[in-house]
């Protein structure tokens, strides 16, 4: 895992202007990037005009204008509308050379290379909804072309935390059911865990204030410590108390069983979404 510093150098155009393209222009601004040096397309005009009042950066309204002169393009509209955005752009690309980063699910390097006309440098990264806070991991895979220009990608993900290099894209699906997909799952949790708590008689209130500070918690102490998930576990696990009981039911349920099931599932609707692009 990577908490990359560098920074992009020269100007970088943001091909689509929403959450999480925000988001990064966020945390490039916030760890000095100067908004001088990012150009956002964005056709939404509300849109277009919060991003020039809350971060000064200059904001255009079709990919081409703010591609112009850019050297790092990061790709941040919808996977269906990829195709389309990247056939737009191709001619520059082929000109600028530029790296070009996406943060569409299901996109291929190798398609991105192909709709902007090949032989370009292309990083695919998989962000999480917590990057929206700050506090997110992106997987990063790179193609041969963006091999020397790793770090440039590395280094703008990181504005909203650490990142993982993937040296597999196939593996990039597994990153996607695992951590771009796992914050859902810990929502999933959090609901169980305060309807059970409402059925053994506390109140709503209380039921959500204990669960989501207790997963705040766990999640505290998983990342601060350096022993692994299962040391943290057996820890609070004394023998014969009421974790082990609950700790008994979740094994004999098939837990860890359908856990792997579940995101072996989300890997194989990422290698299904790839290819329905081809």
């Amino acid at each position: 895992m990577s908490e990359s510093t560098a920074l992009p150098s020269g100007p970088v155009a943001f091909i689509g202007g929403g959450n999480m393209a925000r988001s990064l222009i966020g945390g490039l601004v916030a760890r000095g990037f100067a908004p001088a040096g990012i150009r956002v397309a964005e056709p939404v005009e509300a849109l277009r005009a919060e991003l020039q009042r809350d971060f000064g950066v200059a904001c255009f309204d079709n990919a081409q204008a703010a591609a112009e002169g850019a050297a790092v393009w990061l790709l941040a509209v919808k996977p269906q509308v990829m195709r389309e955005v990247c056939a737009a752009l191709a001619a520059q690309a082929r000109a600028q050379r530029p790296l070009a980063i996406s943060i569409a699910a299901g996109i291929t390097a190798g398609q991105l290379d192909r709709w902007l006309g090949g032989e370009v440098a292309v990083v695919r990264a998989m962000p999480n909804t917590p990057a929206l806070l700050g506090a997110g991991i992106t997987g990063l895979y790179a193609n041969a072309a963006a091999t020397s220009r790793f770090e440039q990608a590395a280094g703008l993900l990181a504005a909203v935390g650490p990142t993982v290099r993937i040296d597999d894209e196939a593996q990039m699906d597994a990153v996607t059911a695992v951590s771009g997909s796992g914050p859902a799952y810990v929502f999933l949790l959090a609901e169980a865990m305060q309807q059970a708590g409402v059925a053994q008689g506390l109140s709503a209130e209380a039921a959500r204030a204990l669960v989501q500070q207790t997963l705040f918690g766990a999640a505290t102490m998983l990342t601060r410590s350096e022993e692994p998930a299962e040391v943290l576990r057996a820890r609070v696990t004394s023998p014969g108390g009421t974790t082990q009981a609950a700790i008994e039911t979740f094994e004999a349920g098939g837990f860890r069983a359908l856990v792997d099931r579940a995101i072996a599932a989300a890997t194989e609707r990422g290698r299904q979404l790839s290819a329905a692009n081809e």
